[in-house]
């Protein structure tokens, strides 16, 4: 088994619960641990995978809570480190429906330093991006941007999720564009919502975009669509395979339920460039990452709400 290094922040997500969808109006807020490669590593693991985050918390109460959550779910932490700076905050409110409004409160994420050592714990292995608060500067981007060149070194299959948030880029899309372009010309694997798509390859339709991706470099690309499915592309082939049904009320985290099953399979295996030949087996393998993707739908928070490996069915 192959083990997933997961790159990015760690945060504390203060959640308002079926308070609406506008964060100015939510009165009450309950304490989860956040961060899309934090809940891809969490996804990973707790469906019996061997999973790594690499990241950056306070030397603080709310980085304690992260930590031990990490531990707790048996990702491992050798690699997340601790600053005086507090811990990343965001505050998200969600309607009944599951749809979201969230605020950033930047804190401890930006200061990751890059480790050499960590390196050569790469090759062969699976390294994942997940973008969130990687390009907004700091210690974390450079750090980001020199851990994508020991991976391409280290022969890494290389997972890259945008994870475009609208508050954070207002105003400055052009250049969350040019800073995803290198990580996309290196993927081998890429998730997209269907609005990052869009945005980042300029098109108007997926198959528009999934050309663009595809000459970028990209071997295989999903655009996940929610209850529509999720939009597979690779080798000039797409299909769009459909969601599993469930009645939703919180939608934190399930794209990253999505990519972590979605690496947890591919870390069974042992020639990822035959694997990625094969269509048939790629969609079937997409089809049980919708489900992670909708189980976690059904609970609130992210990383309590991702599915068990029997949940799944493995």
């Amino acid at each position: 088994m192959k083990k997933v290094y997961c790159i990015g922040e760690l945060l504390i997500d203060f959640v308002a619960e079926n308070q609406g969808a506008d964060l100015s109006k939510a009165k009450e807020f309950t304490k989860k641990a956040g961060g899309a490669p934090a809940n891809v590593a969490a996804a990973i693991a707790k469906l019996k995978g061997k999973s790594e985050f690499v990241g950056c918390v306070g030397n603080d109460a709310f980085g304690d809570f992260l930590a031990e959550t990490l531990q707790k779910n048996e990702v491992g932490i050798e690699n997340l480190q601790r600053s005086n700076i507090f811990t990343t905050l965001a505050f998200v409110s969600i309607a009944a429906n599951g749809e979201r409004d969230f605020v950033f409160n930047r804190g401890a994420d930006k200061k990751l330093n890059y480790t050499k050592k960590l390196a050569t714990q790469f090759k062969n292995q699976i390294v994942h991006f997940g973008a969130a608060t990687c390009f907004l500067g700091g210690d974390l981007e450079e750090a980001y941007t020199a851990y994508l060149i020991d991976a391409v070194k280290e022969n890494a299959f290389i997972s890259f999720d945008p994870n475009f948030r609208a508050d954070l880029w207002k105003g400055r899309e052009d250049e969350f564009i040019k800073k995803c372009i290198p990580f996309i010309e290196k993927a081998d694997f890429a998730k997209f919502s269907e609005e990052e798509a869009l945005l980042i390859s300029g098109k108007e339709t997926l198959l528009e975009a999934s050309q663009i991706f595809h000459k970028h470099g990209i071997k295989l690309l999903t655009v996940t669509l929610g209850s529509k499915g999720t939009f597979l592309s690779m080798e000039n082939k797409t299909i769009i395979i459909e969601s599993t049904k469930v009645n939703p009320v919180d939608t934190t985290g399930a794209g990253d339920a999505f990519v972590g099953c979605f690496l947890y399979q591919l870390s069974l295996e042992e020639n990822l460039e035959t694997v990625l030949k094969d269509y048939n087996k790629i969609q079937k393998m997409i089809a049980i990452s919708n489900k992670a993707g909708a189980i976690t739908t059904t609970q609130f928070g992210a990383i309590n709400a991702l599915p068990t490996a029997s949940q799944i069915g493995f």
